[in-house]
């Protein structure tokens, strides 16, 4: 949760919002229906989730879970949503 709050800060999401989301997060890891879960698992599960919600939150945690080292991996990663938009419409 402390990592979803961080990666909404200053953004126009409520914390209801923020809870709710994890709540959903919560509840998609355990339909998996496995004893234990992964960080990995966490980690792309939140990603999916704020994608979906904001994407500068996206980026925020993003910078974080997967380590970025410089502007670059920014560039990347923002470069990925970029197409992916695309190709949705």
């Amino acid at each position: 949760m402390n990592g979803l709050i961080k990666a909404f800060e200053k953004r126009p999401v409520s914390y209801e919002r923020i809870q709710e989301i994890s709540q959903n997060i919560e509840r998609e890891l355990r339909a998996k229906g496995e004893t234990e879960v992964t960080t990995e698992a966490i980690g792309e599960t939140v990603m999916k989730h704020l994608e979906s919600t904001d994407k500068i939150a996206y980026v925020r945690f993003a910078s974080v879970y997967r380590q970025f080292a410089d502007v670059n991996n920014f560039m990347q990663e923002i470069q990925n949503m970029m197409s992916k938009e695309k190709t949705k419409i």
